[in-house]
């Protein structure tokens, strides 16, 4: 008999374990849907694989998945998501405005939604934004030229252009804004002088950050604008991909002075083009902070606790402001960048050699 209670109470035991082991983090009940807008561009594949490798590490199954820039695959893979039982979805839109039906059928399942470093837009169905902060990027980068010319204090003038980012991606008017705003004064004034006459966001806004459409539209402002030896001093662009678009357009249809080159994410390519004098700055967003945020948020949304947010009053995406938080970018350069990118972790010596 006594044998009997002992083999009973090691079974108890055992199904105690099991139902606790069941509730963990790692079990079906939290599996957390990630998705990613494309793999074209490096940063989505760090930012996906970041945000991977920090909740799986926190105990969650991970559903991420990557949608090559088409809103109806997207689309499908988050109601996928939904469907298969994700208990929380993080997405980074292809276009903010595109997946209303999908975050309306989250919300009649109660699954929580973090829009992921773009701004879901039009909806309500929307709990959190985790991003960097986008007008804060603009600032540094329109800063750095104030420091880099001097604009305080040269004559000048000085010619700038302006390439931005994707219209449908609800960051690029931040990026534009950020740096216009500080370069604004300087362009009132007659210190800069846009030559092409390009200069509101829908203007230089480059589709979908295709590096080929930069390219395109640099080639035509150089013959247009720069083709009898006038300099290009500054040519501010919002992000990396578009920066190397540019300089493409450069090495093969301008023979000036070459221009102050803003960009952001420090992608490799750009990395390997600062160090040849190719591109002066870009924009460093660790995207190891942001996911290790994510994940912290993923955490307190799944236990019922308060969710950290630093912002609630900025992002209004049409139908509330979402509650948000926001991670700090700082800028590299030639002079920094062993500092920021390697001695950091983020890349190795031989990647940017």
């Amino acid at each position: 008999m006594k044998a009997k209670k002992i083999i009973g109470t090691i079974l108890c035991a055992a199904m105690a374990i099991t139902a606790l082991t069941g509730c963990s983090a790692g079990s079906g009940k939290n599996k957390v849907g990630v998705s990613m807008p494309t793999k074209d561009l490096q940063r989505w594949n760090q930012d996906g694989d970041n945000m991977k490798k920090e909740l799986e590490a926190a105990g969650y199954e991970v559903d991420l998945q990557y949608a090559n820039n088409d809103v109806a695959t997207q689309l499908s893979q988050v109601e996928n998501m939904i469907n298969s039982g994700c208990k929380v979805l993080v997405i980074a839109a292809i276009e903010g405005s595109s997946l209303g039906t999908a975050l309306d059928k989250a919300a009649a399942k109660k699954i929580p939604v973090i829009a992921y470093d773009r701004l879901l837009m039009d909806n309500a169905n929307v709990d959190y934004y985790a991003t960097f902060d986008n007008y804060m990027v603009g600032t540094i980068q329109g800063q750095y030229v104030v420091d880099t010319l001097d604009l305080d204090n040269a004559a000048g003038p000085f010619n700038i252009e302006f390439t931005a980012g994707d219209p449908g991606d609800n960051n690029a008017g931040f990026f534009f804004n950020g740096a216009y705003d500080v370069l604004k004064p300087y362009i009132e004034s007659g210190k800069l002088n846009v030559v092409s006459g390009q200069n509101t966001f829908e203007q230089v806004a480059t589709p979908s950050w295709k590096t080929e459409t930069a390219q395109s539209r640099a080639e035509n402002i150089l013959s247009s604008n720069y083709a009898d030896g006038t300099n290009v001093d500054v040519w501010l662009c919002s992000n990396d991909s578009t920066a190397l678009g540019v300089e493409n357009a450069l090495a093969t249809n301008y023979n000036g002075s070459y221009p102050i080159i803003t960009g952001q994410d420090c992608d490799i390519a750009n990395v390997k083009n600062m160090l040849q004098g190719k591109q002066s700055m870009s924009v460093f967003k660790d995207t190891r902070t942001l996911a290790s945020q994510v994940v912290k948020m993923v955490t307190q949304i799944l236990n019922g606790q308060t969710v950290e947010v630093n912002d609630t009053t900025t992002y209004d995406n049409g139908k509330k402001v979402v509650p948000s938080y926001l991670c700090s970018p700082v800028f590299a350069d030639a002079g920094n960048y062993q500092k920021i990118l390697i001695d950091s972790g983020y890349y190795t010596a031989d990647q940017l050699a």
